[in-house]
């Protein structure tokens, strides 16, 4: 028996994969396309703590073969699931929806038709803060959605809940959807706003500020998000959505501070305009995690942003 990790080799997958293989006896089996969405060689380095672990299998495809999919229950005796893979990013899902489409919802859909066929244990489906859309009520509670998501990233993934709530009700997969909230820290993706502006400022070019900073996001640090996760997948809960974020929402002008601070220089700010599809608020009601599997988040902002910049001047400064 193993568990299947999908999109293994990302910046939360890779995470999640070593504390696995570190705190339980699972085999773990990750999928990973390697997709050029960014440079594959930075994912295949995720990996590269755990590549000759014992435990640990490797499988290069994409979700929506089902072909793969059958091949690699059939092969590893999947028990259970965490689902991670998928198109990420709200600002490019306005310019190219439609990989958004086929990775986030048709990439679930057959992954939990795999489940309905060979039968799983545990499923877990990696959602997002951007299905609440702008005029959701603050914080935001799991049965309290806006009408519409603010982009076609933030529709696939409301899209992939029902999914995953449909075949609870049809199959009994035992599915449950995960509402991840600005996840940051060490092996951030390239595209997100805390590693642009820490380039920026060590390189002394502008760094691109929209809508005057306003924004506020609940950055909710990596191993957070890992424990909120494992801790969901040891729990029974399924058929249902749960937020797993800060509760603590920071102003972007604040993570600048906090960055220029860590880095100890200052930052040259680029003012552009509001851009469309982008969230104004996310905030997390965490009352539902910390009641269903005892989820608590414990590195404050302050604290995460001295170790993201940490790792980057290690490992990414050139």
């Amino acid at each position: 028996m193993a568990m299947l990790v999908t999109g293994g080799a990302g910046f939360i997958g890779s995470h999640l994969v070593e504390k696995l293989l570190a705190t339980t006896a699972e085999k773990v089996v990750v999928i990973d396309s390697f997709d050029s969405f960014y440079e594959p060689a930075v994912k295949r380095q995720n990996l590269a703590a755990v590549a000759a672990h014992a435990r640990f299998t490797l499988v290069e495809g994409n979700i929506t073969d089902e072909l793969l999919l059958d091949t690699t229950w059939r092969t590893h005796s999947i028990s259970d699931v965490i689902h991670l893979a998928g198109y990420a990013g709200v600002r490019p899902s306005l310019d190219r929806p439609l990989p958004y489409v086929d990775a986030n919802v048709r990439g679930t859909l057959a992954l939990l038709e795999a489940a309905r066929r060979f039968g799983c244990r545990r499923f877990l489906s990696a959602s997002s803060s951007t299905v609440y859309g702008n005029d959701a009520d603050v914080p935001f509670r799991e049965d309290r959605l806006g009408k519409t998501p603010a982009s076609p990233y933030g529709v696939t993934k409301r899209a992939a809940e029902l999914m995953c709530r449909l075949y609870h009700e049809l199959y009994g997969v035992p599915a449950l959807s995960l509402r991840y909230f600005s996840v940051y820290g060490p092996r951030l993706r390239p595209d997100l706003a805390m590693t642009i502006f820490t380039r920026a400022i060590l390189e002394g070019r502008p760094l691109p500020l929209f809508g005057g900073g306003t924004a506020q996001r609940d950055f909710t640090y990596i191993d957070d998000i890992v424990a909120g996760t494992i801790a969901a997948w040891q729990s029974d809960v399924a058929g249902d959505e749960v937020n797993l974020g800060n509760n603590r929402p920071v102003v972007m002008r604040r993570i600048i501070e906090l960055l220029e601070a860590a880095i100890g220089k200052p930052a040259r700010i680029e003012s552009l305009p509001e851009k469309p599809g982008e969230m104004r608020v996310t905030c997390a009601d965490i009352g539902k995690a910390q009641r269903l599997f005892g989820y608590e988040p414990r590195i404050s902002i302050e604290q995460g942003t001295q170790e993201f910049v940490r790792w980057f001047l290690a490992t990414q400064r050139n």
